[in-house]
């Protein structure tokens, strides 16, 4: 994961790109508290959720569209899944190891998923707005 920590095996490095990608999309259109829960010790299906928020459904739409893009670039991927485009209330990308949503404010905080995965160690990137 990104939060510092030494990078064991090929598969940490790979999350760990894909991890990078969507902060710097995130960052690049000024998502609020973008935040990376790191899930590898509760679920078996993903090891991580990079969960960033903008004010506008239109700003939300750009996020997704500018981590996509990045991931795309950075590893040659694009999602396996993605929902929520068209209200673009909560976006969800699908990258199999890693999930992006990317909220409205006001969805993020209704749906708190910080809390649901409370006990899940967290990491939120240095560059916030």
């Amino acid at each position: 994961m990104t939060s510092g920590g030494t990078v064991r095996d090929p598969q940490d490095q790979y999350v760990s790109a894909l991890i990078d990608a969507a902060i710097d999309g995130a960052d690049e259109k000024l998502s609020v508290d973008t935040v990376v829960l790191d899930l590898r010790e509760f679920v078996d299906s993903f090891d991580a959720l990079v969960i960033a928020a903008g004010r506008t459904d239109r700003q939300v739409r750009s996020i997704a569209e500018e981590v996509e893009r990045r991931i795309n670039l950075a590893l040659h991927i694009k999602p396996t899944r993605v929902e929520g485009w068209t209200t673009a209330e909560w976006i969800a990308l699908d990258y199999g190891d890693v999930i992006v949503h990317v909220f409205d404010l006001e969805t993020r905080d209704y749906y708190d998923l910080e809390h649901l995965w409370s006990a899940a160690p967290a990491f939120r990137p240095a560059n916030q707005h």
